[in-house]
């Protein structure tokens, strides 16, 4: 065997304190084509990347929020009143699913319609996919009962009805509500339809999907429909529908007033959830979400402790016994086909 130059010593020595994994690593590296070597050059320069991506969240101060669930959500953010308490990627936007209903249900409500308006179905409306109130072409329904079935069931034929009705057309509709996403400084949120579905361009963040729900809970029409857990509604033709709230908190977690569930292939499941106990709120956003109720259960009951006990800190680790001191079984989804 011939001796080893200085550069083949030095590539030895590294090698002899590798682990076992990385001395198999660098044995197969060793075999490799220069293409091959340059892929995996490349796969590490893209996971690199991903973890640069995942850094900690930083809260309205700037400070780093801690994240005691991590791994629970692709992105979600807990607020006490107007507090970051903890979060992950709460700035990063993402496919948020049926929570952009929030924009529609706002942009109607804020346009302050008559009591008992009515307005007439259309074929487009008809035609929406996903969730559905199973509204016929040409049957009148008044505005706040649209409002009802699209913020209690997600009803896509209702969303696409109110955009109509307020704005002609829904393509004139997504135009107001990105405008008004501007007004509000919602600027990791953009909208390419009403009702949320999946759509290049269509998302927002954590953070944002907060600040839309303090408007909607400002709106009393929203913030008492927004809370009803079930609902009767009726066309003028005398066709009624029984609605039952997809958010499976209500009237399970104590103090939960609303807001709003989605779903989409893209998004994954999503909550935009609130609490109120003895005059403090507790917001909670969720996007691509492994388990909504659970954790935003979790959540909400940790965000409130901290409040309580003015000394604790969200360090590490999930509160595994939150349900157990609420009395909250949240163990199945209100509706499975939630959008």
């Amino acid at each position: 065997m011939a001796p080893m130059t200085r550069p083949h010593r030095a590539a030895a020595s590294f090698i002899g304190a590798m682990t076992h994994p990385h001395r198999a690593v660098a044995s197969l590296i060793g075999v490799m084509t220069r293409a091959q070597r340059l892929a995996v050059c490349f796969i590490g320069v893209a996971l690199a990347a991903t973890q640069a991506v995942a850094a900690p969240a930083a809260g309205a101060t700037g400070a780093v929020l801690p994240d005691p669930y991590a791994g629970s959500a692709h992105a979600y953010l807990v607020q006490t009143d107007d507090v970051d308490r903890f979060g992950a990627r709460i700035d990063t936007p993402l496919p948020a699913a049926s929570l952009g209903k929030m924009m529609t249900a706002l942009l109607v409500a804020e346009a302050r319609p008559d009591a008992g308006v009515v307005t007439t179905i259309s074929p487009t409306a008809v035609a929406a996919g996903g969730a559905r109130l199973g509204l016929r072409a040409g049957e009148r329904i008044d505005v706040e009962s649209l409002l009802a079935a699209m913020l209690l069931r997600s009803a896509n034929d209702s969303c696409v009805a109110l955009a109509e009705w307020q704005a002609g057309s829904e393509r004139a509709f997504v135009a107001r509500m990105n405008a008004r996403a501007v007004a509000l400084g919602l600027a990791g949120t953009h909208f390419v339809n009403a009702c949320g579905f999946d759509a290049t361009g269509q998302h927002s963040t954590a953070r944002d999907l907060l600040v839309l729900a303090r408007r909607v809970l400002a709106q009393p029409v929203l913030a008492a429909l927004v809370r009803r857990e079930t609902m009767t509604i009726a066309t003028r033709g005398g066709r009624r529908f029984a609605l039952r709230n997809t958010n499976a908190l209500l009237g399970r977690v104590p103090g939960v007033i609303g807001v709003k569930t989605g779903y989409t292939r893209l998004a994954g499941t999503c909550l935009v959830v609130v609490a109120e106990r003895k005059g403090r709120r507790v917001y909670v956003a969720l996007l691509g979400a492994g388990d909504r109720w659970w954790d935003a259960a979790a959540m909400i009951e940790r965000a409130f402790d901290a409040d309580v006990h003015a000394g604790v800190d969200a360090r590490t680790g999930v509160d595994d016994h939150a349900h157990a001191h609420t009395g909250v079984d949240v163990r199945t989804d209100a509706d499975p086909r939630a959008r």
